[in-house]
């Protein structure tokens, strides 16, 4: 008995350590997610500006000024500020072209930071290729200016060619100006002084506002925070985090939870692209595909006279028919409770392409059949 006692202890030791080993070990089920990655912070939001302005130093490639009068206007109320006067002469330069201008103002942006200024060409500028922007007003919802942009353009696309070809790859009459926009005017926004924190779902589901409102009191101790509908969780700071709301939302931003999802199928028709979401469930149902084609090919011969007759070369038709009538499609039946790898499975049994597959899911949804949402793009 006493020899027997070390392995009976040491098989309980790795019982106990198995045990652990499941508790610890991440559900197979869901997967989690931080809350920073589902969620958005009231007041932490990004602000878009936009500009119109001009593009100047293109190799020819710029707008004709004939036809693009808002050019011209530009381009000599521009020279007219810089102390030159045109009014009443015809310009004819093609080295100039008018460009809309946007950027995203992040949050906190500061006086000085710079950020990055897309730029698109507005007339009938063929490439912005070598062109350097000129100081370019950034405005926002409110009229206001936010940021001046200037700088040299970086264009990814290009077009090249001759009288008889003509290549063009990619987009040369839009471009980017990294760090090209500096920042004038700050977005008043004090973090400091919020009293409550509201966090907004991107994918609304009043099952993971729930989850996300459980592990945030789970974390801080306390019972304050709430689900208030779908799309918010309301979370009163708590008097240790008075004054430093960016400590409290660093807390929470790392929390993971596991995002609830619906049954939801997305279904681009003019793409032929499908995607089901985890949860599809589908009844017991039986499904069959099949279409007719007729297809029809024509071979004619050239046929040739015997030598030194009075023949003529004909052309002898030879015509081919091949029907399908889908025959070989087969009858699949799709049990109740299949899963979305079972339902994928059983649509590919039937050999059909994603246009078909499309057509199968909508007449399963018309069966009653389907229990998800359609959603059409």
């Amino acid at each position: 008995m006493v020899i027997g006692r070390p392995l009976l202890s040491l098989r309980f030791f790795v019982l106990v350590l198995s045990i652990l080993a499941g508790l610890v070990q991440p559900s197979a089920s869901g997967a989690s997610v931080r809350i920073k990655d589902i969620t958005d912070f009231e007041g932490v939001r990004d602000n878009m500006l936009v500009g119109y302005g001009l593009v100047v130093g293109l190799n020819g490639t710029g707008d004709s000024l004939r036809n693009a009068i808002f050019t011209q206007e530009s381009l000599v109320a521009m020279l007219e500020r810089l102390g030159v006067s045109t009014r009443g002469t015809r310009l004819n330069t093609k080295n100039v072209a008018a460009v809309m201008t946007t950027a995203t103002l992040p949050p906190f942006a500061r006086q000085g930071s710079r950020i990055d200024v897309s730029v698109s060409a507005l007339g009938d500028a063929k490439s912005l290729r070598g062109g350097t922007l000129l100081v370019t007003p950034l405005v926002g919802a409110d009229g206001e200016v936010y940021a001046v942009g200037q700088g040299a353009l970086t264009v990814g696309g290009f077009e090249g060619g001759g009288d008889a070809e003509q290549v063009t790859r990619g987009v040369p009459t839009a471009a980017r100006i990294p760090s090209g926009a500096i920042v004038e005017r700050e977005v008043e926004f004090e973090l400091a002084d919020m009293t409550t924190l509201r966090l907004a779902l991107r994918n609304p589901d009043f099952t993971t506002a729930e989850r996300i409102a459980a592990a945030i009191n789970g974390h801080l101790g306390v019972d304050e925070a709430r689900a208030i509908d779908s799309a918010t969780v309301a979370l009163p700071v708590p008097a240790r985090f008075a004054g430093r709301p960016a400590r409290l939302l660093t807390d929470i931003e790392q929390l993971r939870v596991e995002p609830d999802q619906p049954a939801r199928i997305i279904i681009d028709e003019s793409a032929g692209i499908i995607v089901m979401g985890e949860n599809v469930g589908i009844s017991k149902v039986a499904v069959a595909q099949g279409n007719l084609t007729v297809r029809v090919t024509e071979q004619p011969t050239v046929v040739q006279p015997d030598p030194f007759s009075d023949g003529v070369t004909a052309l002898e038709p030879r015509t081919e028919v091949a029907i399908d009538d889908g025959a070989d499609k087969k009858l699949v039946v799709l049990e109740t409770g299949v899963t979305l790898e079972q339902l994928v499975d059983g649509l590919n049994v039937l050999g059909i392409g994603p246009r078909d597959m499309i057509g199968i899911i909508q007449a399963i949804r018309a069966a009653g059949a389907l229990q998800a949402d359609i959603e059409v793009m």
